[in-house]
């Protein structure tokens, strides 16, 4: 099996990871989607299938893909002491900007934005 990260590191994995993340997606939609061709998506699925990120069902004559999370999982454990590392030191900065009593941040004023009207013939 190959490894998550090699998997994960191919862009067109990761895009059809994100869209079967909010819902199970056929071969197709797939295609329509990122505007592949069918060749080239079953080859990531079957990829990403073979590592254990997705698998698949048929629904009459089509195959449908849904994620496995818990590959995923695994990936975010790996993660996760890198995440508190790095939110350790996002709170000893804040930590510090704050005994330096840093000034507020300046507010942005917002513009407001209007459409532009069309004119109708």
């Amino acid at each position: 099996m190959a490894s998550a990260f090699a998997v994960l590191a191919e862009p067109n994995r990761r895009a059809l990871l994100s869209l079967l993340a909010s819902s199970e997606r056929s071969v197709g939609e797939l295609e329509r989607r990122l505007r592949m061709s069918q060749p080239s998506v079953s080859k990531h699925l079957r990829v990403l299938r073979e590592a254990g990120f997705v698998d698949a069902r048929i629904d009459a004559q089509r195959r449908v893909y849904r994620l496995r999370p818990e590959r995923l999982r695994e990936v975010d454990a790996w993660i996760a002491p890198f995440r508190r590392f790095w939110s350790a030191h996002v709170d000893a900065l804040e930590r510090h900007l704050d005994r330096m009593g840093r000034p507020a941040a300046p507010r942005r004023r917002v513009r407001a934005i209007r459409p532009k009207s069309r004119r109708t013939r």
